[in-house]
């Protein structure tokens, strides 16, 4: 159901209850429009509910239509509209008024642009105080991020913060030998960066990570911005340096179960939420914990 997450910390302030917040809804891009966003049925139910509780947990999805006039189009229609100017005046449009063209004919344009619609999905878990988007985009949580507090009075939204670092985490799990832990346990995929100003990368695939020679990458200076990861042998990922899951997939063990075999939304949700849950609980306390608030 979910193909990333983007981990955020949630606190309620005022009573609340989500079946019933304010959520705009989804409709497509004007004539003129270049994006919009709402919220949809996460059932993909026409006229279904906005927010779907399945056991204690909350999910919605959010909808983003955009609109783009392709540069080159642009770029040709202004070339035919200064050489008008060109031939009708004797004279050049300067910066500003070519800046003025180019957005009439963005204008003008945008009406014959073919949209293209993406969705979100959103996951809050109330009891635990997590929100988790589906997205690895930082842009399209931040938009999630802003739909949902204008939507629900007295959400508080913050980054998820652990007292080690993603990247210093992905590190000691890397500089270790065995690099193995007793429920996460390491991949075959990584990128090591330099911290150096220098920009160079090194990116291992379908490769042994238990090596000297990723031992002296880091020796060397360079650390983990992306690291091939699996969960009890149930779900494997891409942890990133900001905190991202990326790359989820659910092994075949998670389906054996009966309930897993069950067809349908509420067999996705509890299948998803169930299995990311331990998941997330055990990474934070992986890396160390949450840090404690001001007391």
């Amino acid at each position: 159901m979910f193909k990333n997450c983007t981990i955020y910390r949630i606190e309620f302030t005022e009573p609340t209850i989500l079946s019933e917040v304010n959520l705009n809804s989804f409709y497509p891009c004007g004539p003129t429009q270049e994006r919009s966003a709402g919220w949809t049925p996460p059932r993909s139910e026409a006229h279904g509910a906005l927010v779907e509780h399945v056991n204690g947990q909350a999910i919605l999805e959010l909808t983003i239509e955009t609109k783009n006039v392709p540069a080159q189009a642009i770029a040709k229609r202004l070339d035919d509209l200064v050489d008008s100017i060109e031939q009708t005046t004797g004279r050049k449009p300067g910066k500003k008024e070519r800046r003025n063209l180019i957005e009439d004919i963005r204008l003008e344009l945008l009406p014959a642009a073919f949209p293209k619609r993406s969705a979100i999905g959103v996951w809050i878990d109330r009891a635990t105080g997590l929100l988790v988007i589906d997205t690895a985009t930082q842009s399209k949580a931040d938009l999630v991020v802003t739909e949902l507090v204008m939507a629900i009075n007295g959400l508080k939204v913050a980054p998820l913060q652990t007292a080690t670092s993603p990247a210093g985490f992905m590190t000691n799990l890397l500089a270790c030998e065995p690099c193995q832990g007793p429920d996460l346990f390491v991949g075959a995929e990584c990128e090591l960066a330099a911290i150096d100003g220098t920009k160079a990368k090194v990116r291992f695939t379908n490769c042994d990570l238990e090596t000297q020679e990723v031992r002296d990458h880091i020796l060397h200076g360079k650390r983990p911005t992306k690291l091939a990861l699996s969960w009890r042998g149930r779900v494997s990922f891409v942890l990133t340096d900001s905190g991202t899951l990326r790359k989820l997939k659910f092994m075949d063990v998670v389906f054996e179960s009966g309930k897993a075999r069950e067809a349908g939304f509420d067999a996705d949700v509890a299948i998803t939420t169930g299995e990311l849950g331990p998941l997330i609980s055990g990474l934070i306390g992986a890396m160390g914990g949450e840090p404690p608030g001001p007391q």
